[in-house]
């Protein structure tokens, strides 16, 4: 059985993997709700886009909500770390909860960017879950 990780390092490994989801996360979000904005002005020009705005929205959504915890879960993986399950949870209920809050950011245009505080806590939250970890019997 291998030794667990050194914090320091570990900590280092979950700020960048928890910055690349957040990053990925966001973009997946952006771009979805750009379609939607789009998908809404057409219909309000009279041309169909072949899906509505609730369809965009509801994927924009989804596929963020459904991202995150696969990149935290996925990076840290890869970067040789086992136990990830807190990281994964923190990570994905910050997120989660920073779109909720900021969502209404995004819809002032393309390019918009949800509030940097709350896109740096989940970092900072995600990458210190990732040091509890379950001790074995």
């Amino acid at each position: 059985m291998a030794s667990p990780t050194p914090t320091l390092p570990r900590l280092l490994k979950a700020l960048i993997v928890s910055s690349v989801g957040v990053a990925a996360s966001h973009l997946v979000l952006s771009d979805t709700l750009y379609l939607s904005f789009t998908a809404q002005a057409s219909t309000a020009l009279g041309v169909g886009g072949g899906y509505s705005s609730d369809q965009a929205f509801t994927s924009a959504l989804l596929n963020t909500f459904l991202l995150m915890p696969l990149i935290l879960w996925i990076g840290m993986r890869i970067t040789g770390e086992r136990r990830v399950g807190p990281m994964v949870a923190v990570g994905t209920a910050g997120w989660v909860a920073a779109v909720g809050h900021g969502v209404d950011v995004l819809d002032s245009g393309p390019g918009a960017v949800l509030p940097l505080g709350s896109l740096a806590l989940v970092v900072g939250a995600a990458a210190l879950a990732s040091l509890m970890r379950r001790s074995r019997m």
